[in-house]
């Protein structure tokens, strides 16, 4: 009935958009059950299949009414990690969108802005797709490290200035 697509995900969830007999189309993402690929779930003797469309409500749809399902491939999440053998193109300003001679303030500025974008707590009662969820903590972490270095650097800049004044 259905062909096997080359971006057949088993479990969890495929995002797809679906061509109804109706001629509507929708894009969204079946439902699979644990080691079930979409292929195997829409050729199995259910006569229904769960589809929750983007931005919808989650709708039970008769194959029957299914006229095309092409699965989407969702790109992965880049590797946003902070390490050692990152630090040759991490740049902190670039991270938090700021301009090199930025002051403390303005730093402080860019990173309470972006740390409101990117917290984990003002995602956590929204369901996402594993892929956002990734894209989401490793931007946090990116900043917060972009953060953390730029405070530091700006903490032994401090500690080296010599006193103004002195007796």
């Amino acid at each position: 009935m259905f062909e096997r697509g080359q971006h057949d995900s088993a479990g969890g969830s495929a995002q797809a958009l679906v061509t109804l007999e109706d001629g509507r189309e929708l894009k969204g993402r079946f439902t699979l059950t644990q080691g079930r690929s979409l292929t195997e779930m829409l050729n199995s003797a259910a006569v229904f299949v769960e589809f929750e469309p983007f931005g919808g409500e989650r709708l039970l749809i008769a194959k029957s009414a299914l006229q095309a399902v092409k699965q989407v491939s969702v790109p992965n999440a880049p590797n946003l990690t902070v390490g050692s053998s990152d630090r040759g193109s991490f740049d902190p300003y670039a991270v938090l969108r700021i301009d090199r001679p930025a002051d403390d303030e303005q730093i402080r500025q860019a990173y309470l802005a972006l740390a409101k974008i990117y917290h984990p707590d003002k995602y956590a009662t929204v369901e996402l797709p594993p892929e956002v969820v990734a894209y989401l903590s490793a931007m946090a972490r990116r900043v917060n490290a972009a953060y953390d270095l730029l405070r530091e650097a700006s903490e032994k800049r401090a500690a080296r200035q010599e006193p103004i004044f002195s007796r």
